[in-house]
């Protein structure tokens, strides 16, 4: 009886494990169903991931006319796209990166993880063209599939849309950073 009771432990031990497989621990290129993706590892343990065909990614955001390096002021006060736009687009960014999670994906990355992802913005179009995720390797979001970030990535390319100011416009791209909490 023992025996048993051992083996089927054993048994949820293994499963366990098995499904909290730690995909992001090392940088490496994933080759999925007609997409590539690119993970990078800091020293830091921090990951970036991004769609392998991103030209913006560790890019300098700068005035298209001079090359200089744009630098956001403190007081943040340069405005680079409407704020309608903006407020608009929080809640169906924030549902777009909820809807992508199942239910036990959910349940895994629950507590005070969060998720960074981070918007480049064509200032022409206002479409966004890229995106990259950030997280640390021994945070929940390590354990997801590469397949959610993918759909995080192509629902927010075809549902937002963004106004970019006289400013805006004046950048190769406009960034947008924001981070959080799957709910």
């Amino acid at each position: 009886m023992k025996t048993i009771i051992v083996f089927i432990s054993l048994l949820f031990c293994v499963a366990s494990v098995s499904s909290q497989t730690n995909y992001y621990t090392t940088t490496k290129t994933f080759y999925e169903n007609g997409y590539t993706y690119q993970c990078d590892v800091a020293a830091s343990r921090t990951v970036t991931l991004y769609n392998k065909s991103n030209k913006w990614t560790y890019v300098e955001q700068v005035y298209k006319s001079s090359g200089e390096i744009f630098i956001m002021p403190d007081d943040l006060s340069v405005e680079l796209i409407d704020d309608n736009s903006w407020k608009n687009n929080r809640l169906k960014l924030i549902s777009i990166v909820n809807n992508a999670f199942s239910a036990t994906e959910k349940q895994r990355v629950r507590g005070d993880h969060k998720l960074g992802v981070v918007l480049y913005i064509n200032p022409v179009s206002g479409r966004v063209d890229e995106l990259h995720f950030t997280f640390v390797t021994f945070n929940p979001f390590a354990v997801i599939p590469l397949s959610v970030y993918r759909k995080i990535e192509t629902e927010i390319k075809k549902e937002l849309l963004y106004v970019p100011t006289s400013e805006g416009r004046k950048l190769n791209y406009i960034g947008l950073w924001w981070s959080q909490e799957v709910k």
